[in-house]
């Protein structure tokens, strides 16, 4: 069983900068992947990023490149999203979740997920 928190959502004016954090805990996390997807109201969740836990590969979302940037801290157990150049668009609840598969994109693919914290970005 694996347990994520996601924190660090807030309010942001457009152009701002927010990084969220999941913190895991339960299983090993090496054979794992870990992604960040996002829920605005009315629509579906989308993957934003997307990262292996071992071996280091990343995938984004085109409307994120060069914005986002997912990383990790393996000592703390903790998987970040650095979010730069902020757009209203942006604004929506962000998920933390994690896959043993390969379709990083798909949400279906995701065994686990974390409550979600909320993003918001004003104009």
């Amino acid at each position: 069983q694996v347990q994520l928190v996601e924190s660090g959502g807030g309010l942001v004016q457009a152009g701002g900068s927010l990084r969220l954090s999941c913190a895991a805990s339960g299983r090993t996390f090496s054979s794992y992947a870990m992604g960040w997807f996002r829920q605005a109201p009315g629509k579906e969740r989308e993957f934003v990023a997307a990262f292996a836990w071992s071996g280091g590969d990343t995938d984004y979302a085109d409307s994120v490149k060069g914005r986002f940037t997912i990383s990790r801290d393996s000592a703390k157990r903790t998987v970040y999203l650095q979010m730069n150049s902020l757009e209203p668009e942006d604004t929506a609840v962000y998920y933390c979740a994690a896959t043993y598969g390969s379709t990083w994109r798909s949400r279906n693919s995701y065994h686990y997920w974390g409550q979600g914290t909320q993003v918001t970005v004003s104009s």
